[in-house]
């Protein structure tokens, strides 16, 4: 993790389009080279992307995951989430395989992409982050190993105005820290679908929550842990990497850190006990 300056490979995805009508032919035809280099007929591996208004963002997502260096054979396929602008057009641009949900919400539009992707192992990404080279070969070294149903790796903040690198890097120790300790008795509760894989198989037979709610990510895991164990992938090869437009909700960086913190102090007791088996179709967020 670096603490100064966001690496250096994520500086070749900052494209500085706000439309799809502002994005060259030529940006195009450039990653749809690496995307024929990269892709494969009979996937092993189905990355998955749940899209909703993000035409730019997204070019610059599957940019990223363009670059993967990775031998093993695989999608992407992306859910359009009922968008309203020209996500479609981008991704129609695009040498990706597309399908449209229009429910919304992030469940349907995960439980979409897992019903149509051709992999036996899915990971799941996110069309705002950006993924390092290795990012599918560390998540899948882990998955592959018996008796594992589910995978999750970790994420650091591109910084931006008022949000600068170094007070972002102390917030990701924080929530580094906490994370060890959450995988030990509620280890879905650091599956965030940004950087997530499971085994398809298992993830059919248990389908995601069809209403919109967050946590659809964790709620999926939770119920993956009765197929098998959940890993957590720690390597920095497999950081993933996204804007600070959640912690922008917030107002302010100081904010973000008070209100993060007060979550994790009031269910810290609960981190040292297992959840009880429940319904995560119809349970609510605490």
């Amino acid at each position: 993790m670096t603490i100064l300056k966001a690496p250096a490979w994520i500086d070749q995805f900052n494209f500085p389009y706000t439309s799809f009508d502002a994005i060259p032919k030529s940006v195009f035809d450039t990653i749809n080279r690496d995307l024929e280099k990269l892709q494969h007929p009979d996937p092993l591996v189905s990355i998955v992307i749940p899209a909703w208004n993000e035409e730019v963002n997204v070019l610059r997502s599957i940019a990223s995951l363009a670059k993967l260096k990775t031998t093993l054979p695989l999608e992407i396929l992306v859910v359009n989430n009922n968008s309203t602008d020209d996500t479609q057009k981008t991704l129609d641009s695009l040498r990706v395989r597309s399908v449209f949900q229009p429910i919304q919400g992030w469940g349907p539009a995960r439980q979409m992409g897992l019903e149509h992707a051709r992999g036996k192992y899915i990971l799941t990404a996110d069309s705002d982050c950006l993924y390092p080279p290795d990012w599918a070969d560390e998540l899948m070294a882990a998955l592959q190993q018996p008796g594992v149903a589910c995978v999750y790796g970790r994420y650091s903040f591109i910084p931006s105005p008022g949000f600068p690198r170094w007070k972002l890097a102390m917030l990701e120790a924080m929530k580094d820290s906490i994370a060890e300790l959450r995988h030990l008795k509620r280890p879905q509760l650091n599956a965030f679908g940004m950087s997530f894989g499971y085994v398809r198989e298992y993830a059919l037979k248990i389908g995601y929550v069809m209403h919109k709610i967050r946590g659809e990510d964790g709620r999926m895991c939770f119920d993956l842990m009765k197929y098998g164990s959940v890993k957590q992938v720690k390597s920095d090869k497999s950081r993933v990497w996204t804007g600070t437009r959640t912690l922008e909700k917030d107002g302010s960086f100081s904010r973000t850190v008070w209100l993060k913190v007060g979550i994790e102090l009031r269910r810290f007791g609960k981190l040292f006990v297992s959840q009880q088996p429940h319904d995560t179709k119809t349970s609510v967020n605490n």
